[in-house]
């Protein structure tokens, strides 16, 4: 069952930036800010900085993946925006689902 969709706007990405708050892991930063809705809504940003198109979009295929596993233990109604750290290029899988879980367990995004 799909609960969320994808944040693709500027604006809506401005928004949680300006409006909402941030925590940061050595691979990971998470923007968070409620959304009034019963979906959340997750966006990704890579900068050039991290690689290649290939290494960039590799990076978002492993985050929309680790947030699909656990998308029914997220909280509902919030705009969620992940950004890669340099140190996200050389991660696998399982570091990068480990490092997403525990920024939104410190958002308080887990119920």
């Amino acid at each position: 069952m799909k609960f969320s969709q994808s944040l693709k706007k500027n604006k809506d990405f401005q928004k949680v930036y300006q409006e909402g708050t941030s925590l940061a892991n050595r691979q990971l930063v998470m923007y968070v800010l409620k959304n009034g809705t019963d979906q959340n809504r997750l966006g990704i940003s890579v900068s050039k900085k991290i690689g290649n198109s290939v290494v960039r979009h590799h990076f978002c295929r492993l985050v929309r993946e680790a947030y699909r596993l656990h998308e029914v233990s997220f909280r509902r109604g919030y705009d969620i925006v992940v950004i890669a750290r340099n140190a996200a290029k050389d991660a696998g899988f399982f570091e990068i689902e480990r490092a997403m879980l525990h920024l939104a367990g410190k958002q308080h995004l887990l119920s």
